[in-house]
């Protein structure tokens, strides 16, 4: 085995998290991914990792050789790219994380119409309840609210988003009077729990007047940690709901829920796309984040989208 040909093995193995998920990735027995780690450690001279089947730990030299090797592999990898920037096939490996809602309804048809336009690509979709660390876990592509805090990654914007109050007709003829956000403490709010926290503040703006802010802390008798219950709570009447446009902009359009206060808006909740900064960003990596872009602008319907939503207003 060549030089290159460990630091790839040990980036999946680091990747992979353990010896039995790394056998089953490369099709190989675990003894055979055991004794090929023992004779890296013994060509190198260290340690590199403390190991169970189930579970894997980096050495601090094994960290080393995990960062440094991951740059040396990007630079070869950047440079083929380069190389093969003029031919019209995409190639090569191509991780996405995004979480469950979105991931399962938008990110989903589009990664497969992608992969099926480009048959070469190396394409894995992984969803998660939360944002993985693209850094840590080895993804080329994260799908996420908000621009990241870490300059290290690029963002770019896929889909304009607010959030939404709403109910269901039936919850909204039998109503008490909701004139004013603060209205809702007397109303069954459907909350989403996750992690052991309530997400019990709900924060609006004026849409006249964008830096008047309401926050708001909600309750009711039901609540979940999934998003799509709480929407389906929502349309069999059960309260009121604060979701993103993306998730009920068909429900609103079909008449299953109305948009409540219409004068106040939810804070905005934009989608992006975010990617390691480089001097070349591999072509796939541009090509899908450009593929989402596009296609995320025809999939929903903008004719149904709010102005504040379309013309991409920041919160004041």
């Amino acid at each position: 085995m060549s030089q290159l040909d460990d630091l790839a093995f040990f980036q999946r193995l680091a990747r992979a998290g353990s010896l039995t998920a790394t056998a089953r990735e490369l099709g190989l027995s675990l003894s055979a991914v055991s004794k090929r780690l023992k004779q890296l450690e013994a060509r190198l001279g260290v340690s590199l990792a403390h190991r169970t089947t189930r579970r894997l730990t980096l050495t601090a030299e094994g960290e080393l050789y995990l960062s440094r090797g991951a740059a040396i592999l990007d630079e070869l990898g950047e440079l083929e790219e380069t190389l093969g920037d003029h031919r019209a096939e995409l190639s090569g490996p191509l991780r996405i994380n995004a979480t469950f809602g979105f991931g399962r309804r938008h990110v989903a048809p589009l990664f497969s119409d992608f992969c099926a336009l480009h048959p070469h690509i190396e394409g894995s979709l992984e969803l998660t309840n939360f944002p993985a660390s693209l850094f840590e876990q080895g993804f080329d592509i994260g799908i996420r609210v908000g621009a990241p805090p870490d300059s290290r990654l690029v963002a770019r914007r896929i889909l304009a988003n607010r959030r939404v109050l709403c109910a269901a007709p039936a919850y909204v003829e039998r109503m008490s009077p909701l004139r004013d956000p603060r209205d809702l403490s007397s109303h069954p709010c459907l909350v989403i729990r996750e992690n052991g926290s309530d997400h019990t503040v709900w924060r609006f703006q004026r849409r006249d007047t964008p830096g008047e802010e309401r926050a708001v802390k909600v309750a009711g008798p039901m609540a979940s940690n999934d998003g799509e219950v709480v929407r389906r709570l929502a349309r069999d009447g059960h309260g009121v709901a604060l979701r993103s446009w993306w998730d009920v902009h068909d429900d609103l359009s079909a008449g299953r829920l109305i948009e409540l206060l219409p004068e106040w808006r939810g804070v905005r909740a934009d989608f992006h796309a975010v990617y390691h900064q480089r001097r070349h960003v591999p072509l796939r990596i541009r090509a899908f984040v450009a593929y989402l872009e596009r296609e995320m602008a025809g999939r929903v319907p903008s004719r149904s989208l709010p102005r504040s939503v379309l013309t991409g207003e920041s919160p004041q």
